[in-house]
């Protein structure tokens, strides 16, 4: 077996590992806005808003235009197709409003997942056979990064050698991709919080998950030093009877990525797999108090738990827009202590400390 293979140019090398960086600089991270019309369908009918394109529209349009707060703690957004190309009630592009705050744009490029046939009911992601001409489209409109999901499932039997395998192998191909394009890809192996089973069991899930990942990553040549992981924390199941505190899911997530993730990953974005706002942001802070070794930042891409307040407070009246700006810059803020494991706790938003888990959440 030969070991002959090409990194990127240095050029494509400095871009992108440029990007990495400033997409988790110190206090900042991710909201990830990349709901597809069905899923924003189901925020909106909680909040009894009509699903339409102009009101998704002006939602985004709210988001984008917070005030100049939300760039202390928010470095990237990551936008659904539809947003990309949508402009605001001035006619300005919905991404320039993001890049003249200094906000990177980020683009969902995957087209969902599906069943993985022979299986206990896992899945795989699809969107690899035009993902190439797409990125390079996505970078010429004003993207510099991109997200794929995969999903795998806790069980008695999984998730399976071929579920961990093949979902393993698309993130690494995406990821490729990507960089074939100046694009910095987002590698997210989400191992679902449904089920009853406890933190070390999720823990031994995820190191194996993860192993497999970058065993990929590594057979694909793709450049860690152009990239970034969007992992679950290291959780108990939602059905677990037996909860466990942050410090000791801190602990766990950091003893999963050490095992795991190599130094050269600029860093780790973590989503709030169905965490309330206030779970999500005390979880973080634990996660960066561990008096472990963490060559990583590590920080957060949140979707639901940036926007549950937001969207509560809207409930899509024009005269409620300002309130709600303000939920999601205090919650950005939040969670930028956090990053930085300096959070206090105790900022709760319009939409209390509920849980935002989702059953087999899609997108």
């Amino acid at each position: 077996m030969t070991t002959y293979f090409n990194y990127p140019t240095v050029e494509v090398q400095e871009e992108l590992s440029r990007i990495a960086k400033a997409i988790v600089a110190p206090g900042k991270g991710i909201l990830a806005a990349d709901e597809s019309t069905a899923t924003c369908g189901k925020r909106f009918a909680d909040i009894g808003v009509e699903n339409n394109e102009d009101n998704r529209r002006q939602y985004r349009q709210l988001l984008f235009t917070a005030d100049e707060r939300l760039s202390q703690n928010i470095s990237g957004v990551i936008l659904f197709h539809e947003t990309l190309y949508q402009k605001a009630d001035d006619g300005t592009p919905l991404v320039e409003l993001l890049k003249k705050k200094g906000i990177l744009a980020g683009i969902k490029v995957d087209k969902g997942v599906v069943d993985l046939y022979g299986s206990e009911g896992e899945c795989t992601t699809q969107g690899l056979d035009d993902l190439g001409a797409r990125c390079a489209q996505y970078k010429k409109d004003g993207c510099d990064f991109a997200k794929w999901r995969c999903v795998l499932k806790i069980g008695k039997n999984t998730p399976s050698y071929q579920s961990i395998l093949e979902n393993a192998n698309v993130l690494a191909r995406y990821a490729s991709i990507c960089q074939s394009q100046r694009i910095v890809p987002i590698v997210e192996p989400e191992i679902l919080p449904d089920g009853d089973h406890d933190l070390e069991r999720c823990l031994k899930v995820t190191e194996t998950v993860l192993a497999a990942v970058y065993k990929a990553l590594s057979d694909h040549h793709v450049y860690l030093e152009g990239t970034l992981l969007k992992p679950n924390m290291v959780t108990a199941g939602m059905s677990c009877a037996k909860k466990p505190t942050a410090q000791e899911i801190g602990l766990a997530t950091v003893l999963a990525l050490r095992r795991t993730v190599p130094a050269a990953v600029p860093g780790v974005t973590f989503l709030s797999g169905g965490q309330s706002e206030e779970e999500a942001s005390v979880n973080l802070n634990a996660i960066n108090q561990v008096p472990l070794l963490r060559p990583w930042a590590l920080t957060f891409s949140y979707g639901r738990a940036l926007q549950a307040s937001v969207l509560r407070a809207w409930g899509g009246k024009k005269e409620n827009i300002k309130a709600a700006q303000d939920e999601l810059v205090k919650r950005a803020k939040a969670n930028g202590e956090a990053s930085l494991g300096k959070y206090g706790g105790g900022v709760v938003g319009a939409a209390g400390t509920g849980s935002l888990f989702i059953a087999n959440h899609a997108y």
